[in-house]
């Protein structure tokens, strides 16, 4: 990759590996995603999905390969991406006995991000009532709510995205697209099942079978039956 496209990159991965124990969960991975870019990334169960976004969050360290991600090298330049990268994980990274509220103000503290936009996010996405609940007692719907309140809150220049859309009905999944869609001009990677859907919003496409790149190309060029034969 010459030195414009490597600047015009959000991510660059050359030869990504990772493995846990004897398994190779992610082989030979390589691909550019342009800064404000959708990618969508599909693959059956264990196709090393979460495993990439974990690696491209700084939470898992590479076994093989380069990575670059908003111009750090990782796992050396870890440190320059906080703030900078929201990921959203099947798990909401919440404090279970916290209020959403609460929740949301200390994340707020670690970013630096006023107390204001707590409150505007959780009236963004209907849960202004709410917000003095444990989420311990909240659905598994508007927790998810908090969690993409948590992950929007510094407003990240890279989002990774997985199952944005899980347990949230049509109102809610409408009202949290300001928030994580397109319309942000965030650079992102959504995981996702939904194959019309995540192709509808995506402008390349990653498919993995078994760790390894089976599909990769522009959106436009990818058809529903290639990333259906990912699944069988």
């Amino acid at each position: 990759m010459d030195a414009k496209a490597a600047a015009d990159s959000a991510i660059e991965l050359d030869g990504l590996g990772r493995r846990y124990g004897e398994r190779d969960v992610l082989t030979g991975v390589t691909l550019s995603v342009p800064m404000g870019s959708t990618l969508a990334v599909f693959g059956s169960n264990g196709a090393g999905k979460t495993t990439l976004l974990r690696i491209l969050a700084t939470l898992l360290r590479p076994h093989a390969g380069r990575v670059r991600v908003l111009g750090s090298e990782l796992p050396k330049e870890s440190w320059a991406l906080r703030g900078r990268v929201g990921l959203l994980a099947h798990e909401p990274m919440l404090y279970r006995e916290l209020t959403a509220r609460e929740n949301l103000l200390f994340h707020a503290r670690l970013h630096g991000v006023g107390e204001e936009r707590v409150s505007a996010l959780l009236e963004r996405v209907g849960l202004g009532r709410r917000a003095e609940e444990a989420v311990a007692t909240l659905s598994r719907g508007m927790t998810q709510r908090v969690a993409i309140c948590r992950v929007a809150l510094p407003e990240p220049e890279l989002l990774l995205l997985d199952e944005p859309l899980a347990n949230l009905d049509p109102g809610a999944s409408a009202a949290i697209e300001p928030l994580i869609g397109r319309e942000t001009g965030s650079t992102r990677v959504v995981v996702s099942h939904d194959i019309d859907q995540g192709l509808s919003e995506a402008d390349h496409v990653l498919g993995l079978r078994d760790g390894k790149a089976a599909v990769l190309a522009p959106a436009a060029e990818v058809t529903r039956a290639q990333i259906a034969e990912l699944y069988r």
